[in-house]
């Protein structure tokens, strides 16, 4: 966007704010209304850190300008492409941000292209965003997405010299990238790689909405957690305590994800009507498993899904009663979790049949249990926060038999790793199980590396039925 584009979207926002404002007049926010405020708060920082630095780069073209310098200052083009590998960080993220600020470069949403644009600037222990910069500007030229799209969709592809020598680019980048990436295959695309513009808002898979998602070009997530600072008052010139906080280094390591997507030959067709249907086909695989895992992973050649995590430890509560589940039971463990992980990262996930029992929770002349008739789908606010529903949670068993009802907590503290760049192969044809004829189908073998797991235990209360 350009600085003036920039500054109107800051007119925007102030707008849509003071709207906000005089519809809740002299009331306080509604939660909604408060999340909405929330959102335009952080996209206003990062629509002005943008704009401060279109401005820096303008001031600088300028001042070079004057000494006919060519070097520095000076407008990238998308087309401007020297050898990758002797580009430095910030040459291939400059490139690479130029492409991505080309809406007619891809079919990205807004939202897509500011997160692999944020991605693009980043640089720390977990993402190199040169790496990405580099991956991306291998893999969307017009020679590696003609030669892409033939190795993908047919047996015996003949490639032309130009686009030999996309795949040898891509083949030099890849060996260079850190640690060991997806092997063999051909590395999908950026912008139709689900392992770098899938984000919560174009996935049924609510974890991406709810946990905290980070894309790495290494093989490990690192962090830093703590429980926080302890504070404590003294008398008058009475020596500081010691408060210092108990630091932890968790890691978040990523595994092998691989899948068989199956599709027809109709897919065989000009490049963005076989990007959009590829990328659609990717994705939602993906993130079928993904939500699969994050919720029962073992955490063994696989994510570790939020239950396994919190099975076992200080955050595991029983129901009151074998087989039953009550409003006693869900105000019990909604006053267990810590006040300081009720806030707006707070949410509930359960399975339908248990959402199910707690919107008839009131039906029995207990109006104070409450919720909402069967005009709605289910109950999808609890507690004043939402609820979501996940089938891969368990369904309210009877008696003693063991089952995982229910997760609240503050969902910023389960972190999903996904390692950026997702490759395929292709499965030339498909067979009819019964009579062993082609079915005119082809199938993908994709593969990428994901991880995920809690990073503060404490933050999350999984209820659970009681079993003796």
């Amino acid at each position: 966007m350009t600085v003036q584009e920039l500054k109107a979207r800051l007119g925007e926002i102030e707008a849509e704010r003071r709207s906000i404002d005089i519809a809740a007049g002299d009331s306080a926010l509604s939660e909604d209304a408060q999340t909405r405020w929330d959102d335009l708060d952080t996209e206003e920082a990062d629509v002005r850190s943008q704009v401060e630095e279109a401005e820096r780069r303008e001031r600088v073209a300028e001042s070079r300008s004057k000494w006919q310098s060519v070097q520095i200052g000076t407008k990238v083009s998308a087309s401007d492409r020297t050898d990758v590998a002797r580009m430095t960080h910030r040459e291939a993220s400059d490139h690479a941000r130029s492409i991505v600020a080309d809406e007619r470069a891809s079919d990205l949403d807004t939202k897509q292209r500011a997160h692999l644009d944020r991605l693009l600037q980043t640089r720390n222990d977990n993402v190199d965003g040169g790496d990405l910069a580099r991956r991306l500007l291998v893999t969307e030229t017009p020679e590696y997405r003609s030669a892409f799209m033939k190795l993908a969709t047919r047996p015996n592809a003949v490639l032309n010299p130009e686009e030999s020598r996309a795949i040898s680019q891509y083949e030099e980048y890849r060996a260079l990238s850190v640690g060991t990436g997806s092997a063999g295959g051909y590395g999908v695309p950026v912008m139709i790689d689900p392992t770098i513009i899938l984000t919560g808002q174009g996935s049924p898979n609510h974890f991406f909405d709810l946990a905290r998602v980070e894309t790495i070009t290494t093989n490990q997530w690192k962090g830093v957690s703590s429980a926080g600072v302890s504070w404590s008052f003294k008398a008058e010139a009475a020596p500081a305590t010691d408060n210092s906080p108990t630091l932890a280094q968790p890691t978040v390591p990523t595994y092998r994800a691989d899948g068989y997507i199956p599709y027809s030959y109709e897919v065989e067709q000009d490049y963005p009507g076989f990007a959009a249907e590829m990328s659609r086909l990717l994705a939602s695989g993906y993130s079928e498993l993904l939500v699969d895992k994050l919720t029962n992973g073992s955490g063994t050649n696989e994510p570790t899904g939020i239950i396994t995590a919190l099975n076992g430890t200080g955050s595991a509560m029983a129901t009151a009663t074998a087989g039953t589940l009550t409003a006693s039971d869900v105000n019990k463990v909604w006053a267990a979790l810590p006040i300081k992980y009720r806030n707006a990262n707070a949410a509930w996930m359960s399975h339908t049949d248990v959402n199910n029992i707690v919107q008839q929770l009131g039906a029995s002349n207990n109006a104070s249990a409450f919720t909402v008739n069967f005009t709605d789908e289910g109950v999808t606010v609890l507690k004043g926060r939402k609820a979501y529903v996940n089938d891969y949670f368990d369904a309210m068993p009877s008696g003693t038999t063991a089952g995982d009802l229910l997760v609240v907590g503050d969902w910023t503290n389960y972190l999903i790793a996904q390692r950026a760049g997702m490759s395929i192969e292709l499965v030339p044809h498909l067979f009819d199980t019964t009579n062993n004829r082609p079915t005119g189908q082809r199938a993908w073998f994709a593969c990428a590396r994901v991880g995920a797991d809690s990073i503060n235990d404490a933050s999350f209360r999984l209820l659970q039925n009681k079993t003796s």
